[in-house]
């Protein structure tokens, strides 16, 4: 008798579609079988595409290029090594499965020669540059892009050969190297390993999820727009310089995820590998599936051999040549839905199976799970996904797509619309703590207020819906206003509470820690090409006059307090108290309970409520004037519950707390009743 899928013996409800559920799982089984064929079934030594393709040198110390274009009728190298002529000993010839080939003297091309592919097919010839390029530069003049020989004297050797992710809890500390710095340019991974990794460090988090890593032709895109998937964007520095500052991360502690986008690729047929040989669908869909209907892009078609031979290969590209330690999978709605999920609002289970799966796109997300952590099996994967697919974060064996976590991304949404939308006094406890652990038991997800999504031009961030033009005028320390003291006290509150009630990880992206003010708007024709809002204005937090700093050290604080108990997220949540009308919501985790009082007019004496018996301390205040508050608690003051015959039996107290009004309070129990 076939043994159940773990993903339907924990949740009955999936059981009317119990055949999708193991189909999915039997369409992986078999493409693993097929493609791992010739391989002895090692889905590792499957994926090493990138040490085949593009250009290598050979033991001989001559240089072997090959690319896979089938519908090519002939193809040179071209660049400067040839003056941009094509030349004989630079034509490439056709070898099996549609490869082509060139072996080229050593002697004839060098680190730092700029070159491309011209291609010709039936009906048209253009420059190209290689799929598997691993280094893409552009000309400051001319704008062009093309690939460049990158082969050091003496390339960089890691020092940290055997980091292992200590990230329990996860917190993340989500990134942008270009926008990381305080002058208007374009940061450099030397700028960012030198002045914002030890910020990092210093602000307690434990891993850093870096954006726009993979070359893209328009820096505005954020990195979403991908032309060359195993080139390392240059207009940070040099492949050796992103190694560096990997390196120096893990030296600190801190593990570095990429933000990888496998969903789409660039239309750019000059810099990207849309028409690579000619032919429209060699690595996308043909016909109407092939462009995107909103992100004005093209979609992979994941069901062709050599487009998993391309992206499974380009995971292990990362992890083993860079070292990073995992990755944040984009767009992952987008690939698990023919629709892409547009319009769906996923209210049921049968909106996951009503015929809409991309099972060529859940296979190829479920074997990518499959080699990370066989490659590294300390690996972090995060799927950025919106729908809810169960067990897209279990493990395949369970039945789910072996992603380790999952976003979770009604969090951010709830919050925006409660600030919007919501008067202070309609701010309840129950909304706010059952939006914030309503979630899959069996799956981790990573929690946060806000991301980058909320922080671009046209929307704003928490700290701005909250404070808005005020913060340009009264964020000094000795400058008293209303709007400013009611933003900060509900900012500390809303990262508090969204972290305390984790079940995996926590994120934040830079600067948001110490409320940034503005948005993020990168160069474009729109703004003159400026780069004033991409950019993180770090002098703000530095300032001793301004209360930024405040945010920032609730923030150390409040990330330390859980960074110091370890598995903090597995601790099971226990509500205590929640009451709408007087806006209370208290819980405990552990030996830690979090009080909230989001009442913005009424602060509560002797306010009452069960908590397991004993003695406790005060370990962390909102209002503490350390983080710019009131200073109204009396932080020494250990707090007895006082028994109830009642409840006593169920080994439970009353606690009388003075709780003032917009502040959150962490007790911890320092002695058993």
């Amino acid at each position: 008798m076939k043994k159940k899928l773990d993903l339907l013996r924990n949740d009955p409800w999936l059981e009317p579609f119990a055949n999708a559920v193991e189909g999915r799982h039997e369409d992986t089984l078999r493409t693993l079988r097929r493609i791992t064929a010739d391989t002895g079934g090692s889905l590792t030594r499957f994926a090493n595409a990138y040490n085949y393709f593009g250009l290598h040198r050979d033991p001989d110390g001559n240089w072997i290029f090959r690319e896979l274009a089938p519908n090519a009728t002939d193809i040179w190298l071209v660049g400067t090594f040839s003056e941009w002529e094509t030349r004989p000993q630079f034509r490439l010839h056709r070898i099996d499965g549609g490869v082509w080939e060139v072996k080229i003297d050593k002697n004839l091309i060098h680190d730092g020669d700029l070159y491309k592919m011209k291609v010709c097919w039936p009906g048209g010839e253009g420059e190209r540059i290689p799929a598997y390029a691993t280094r893409v530069v552009q000309d400051p003049a001319t704008g062009i892009f093309s690939a460049q020989v990158y082969a050091p004297a003496k390339p960089y050797r890691f020092r940290i050969t055997d980091f292992r992710p200590d990230v329990n809890p996860l917190l993340i500390y989500e990134c942008h190297i270009g926008m990381a710095q305080e002058k208007e340019d374009v940061g450099t991974y030397d700028d960012f390993r030198e002045k914002i990794l030890p910020r990092i460090a210093r602000d307690g988090y434990n891993a850093i999820q870096i954006m726009a890593i993979q070359e893209h032709p328009y820096y505005g895109s954020f990195g979403y727009h991908v032309s060359s998937f195993y080139a390392p964007s240059s207009r940070f520095g040099t492949p050796d310089q992103l190694k560096r500052l990997i390196d120096e991360a893990h030296r600190l502690g801190i593990a570095v995820i990429m933000d990888i986008v496998h969903s789409h690729a660039v239309k750019n047929e000059n810099e990207g590998i849309g028409r690579i040989d000619g032919s429209p669908d060699l690595y996308f869909h043909s016909g109407p599936r092939r462009e995107h209907p909103v992100w004005d892009s093209l979609v992979f078609d994941y069901g062709k051999d050599h487009v998993l031979h391309f992206l499974l290969s380009n995971c292990k590209y990362w992890l083993e040549e860079f070292r990073f330690d995992g990755f944040r999978f984009d767009g992952v709605t987008s690939m698990l839905y023919l629709d892409h999920g547009l319009g769906n609002t996923f209210g049921s289970y049968a909106d996951y199976y009503n015929g809409n799966q991309d099972t060529d796109a859940i296979t190829y997300l479920t074997l990518a799970n499959l080699l990370i952590h066989k490659v590294n099996p300390n690996a972090i994967t995060i799927a950025e996904e919106m729908s809810g697919m169960p067990g897209l974060a279990m493990k395949f064996s369970q039945g789910g797509i072996g992603f380790d976590y999952r976003m979770a991304m009604g969090i951010p949404d709830y919050w925006i619309k409660t600030i919007k939308e919501r008067k202070d006094e309609d701010w309840h406890p129950t909304s706010i703590f059952w939006e914030l652990t309503n979630r899959r038991s069996d799956e981790k997800t990573i929690s946060y207020c806000e991301s980058h999504d909320q922080a671009l031009v046209g929307d704003k961030t928490i700290i701005f819906r909250l404070i808005d033009k005020e913060m340009y005028w009264h964020m000094s320390v000795d400058d008293a206003n209303f709007a400013v003291e009611r933003g900060m006290a509900l900012h500390k509150m809303i990262r508090l509470v969204t972290l305390a009630t984790i079940n995996g990880g926590y994120l934040n992206f830079m600067g948001n820690e110490f409320g940034h003010p503005e948005w993020i708007d990168f160069p474009r024709e729109g703004n003159g090409w400026s780069y004033r809002y991409a950019r993180r204005q770090w002098d703000l937090v530095d300032r001793d006059d301004l209360k930024y700093k405040f945010l920032n050290r609730f923030d150390n604080a409040m990330i330390e307090t859980v960074s110091r108990i370890y598995d903090f997220q597995t601790l099971p949540i226990e509500k205590l108290w929640e009451k709408d009308d007087d806006q209370v919501l208290a819980f405990g985790r552990g030996d830690l309970i979090f009080i909230f009082n989001w009442n913005p007019s009424k602060s509560f004496s002797d306010y009452g409520f069960l908590a397991p018996a004993g003695e406790y301390e005060v370990i962390l205040d909102s209002d503490a004037k350390n983080f710019g508050g009131f200073g109204f608690i009396d932080d020494t003051v250990h707090h007895f519950t006082i028994p109830d015959p009642v409840y006593s039996p169920s080994g439970k107290g009353w606690l009388k707390m003075y709780l003032p009004a917009r502040t959150a309070q962490i007790l911890r129990r320092v002695k058993n009743r």
